[in-house]
C-alpha cells in the first residue's frame, strides 16, 4: 500500500470502478449475445432463410 504513494485510496478505487465497469459491459455483451441467438432461432424456425443461403442466380 505505502508503494502507490498518498494516493493509494484513489488509485485503487479507479482500478475497482475499471473493473466493475468491465464486468458490466462484459455480462451485457454475453446477455445480448444469448438473445441475439435466441431470436434468429425464433426467426429461423418460422422459415426466415439467410440470405447468404441462397444460391446465386
Amino acid at each position: 500500500m505505502s508503494d502507490l504513494g498518498p494516493h493509494a485510496g484513489f488509485i485503487l478505487a479507479s482500478y475497482g470502478a475499471v473493473f466493475v465497469v468491465l464486468g458490466g459491459l462484459i455480462a451485457g455483451i454475453l446477455l445480448d449475445h444469448r438473445a441475439q441467438a435466441r431470436a434468429l432461432d425464433a426467426l429461423e424456425r418460422r422459415g426466415a432463410g439467410r440470405r447468404s443461403g441462397r444460391a446465386a442466380p
